[in-house]
């Protein structure tokens, strides 16, 4: 398979996205490293050869910056996990701009409310950020909690979104 990377900027920083050949994003995030894109897919899961073009997902994250928080809902992603890895990300992009949902909310979500850990690692494991939301999670104490490109992102991103309700 031969995947398009292709690097924008945003008031975040450079973001970059890495998508396959019909256009579904394999893995992004805020950095112009595209090393660092591939590393967040497992070893099997990385495309064979990878060469820089314009991916859809770009202008759709170009939209959000922009003000349309929902631009970014319509765009493809291929995943590749456990099923509840797989119904996790799923659910994660149903949780609305500006409204968090706690680890512990998320984990009841899935029908399970005692898998928190469960729950963080779903998040943990989201390789096309931004277009699956983990950054919409947050400790059951409301605090942050981790975030895979830096806690900064994570407040900035919640931040937009808190102030479009």
């Amino acid at each position: 398979m031969t995947a398009l990377i292709q690097t924008v900027d945003t008031a975040d920083g450079a973001f970059t996205i890495l998508a396959d050949e019909r256009q579904r994003v394999l893995a992004s995030g805020w950095t112009a490293d595209p090393a660092a894109i591939v590393a967040r897919l497992a070893v099997a899961h990385r495309p064979q050869r990878i060469v820089e073009g314009e991916t859809d997902a770009a202008a759709a994250a170009l939209a959000y910056y922009g003000g349309d928080l929902t631009a970014i809902d319509a765009v493809a992603v291929k995943q590749t996990g456990t099923a509840l890895q797989l119904a996790g990300w799923e659910m994660l992009r149903r949780i609305e701009p500006g409204a968090p949902l706690t680890y512990t909310g998320f984990a009841a979500r899935l029908d399970n409310p005692r898998a928190v850990r469960a729950a963080a690692s779903i998040c943990a494991r989201n390789a096309p950020a931004l277009f699956v939301p983990c950054h919409r999670v947050l400790r059951t104490d409301g605090s942050l909690g981790g975030f895979a490109w830096g806690l900064d992102v994570k407040e900035s991103l919640l931040a937009r979104e808190s102030a479009s309700r």
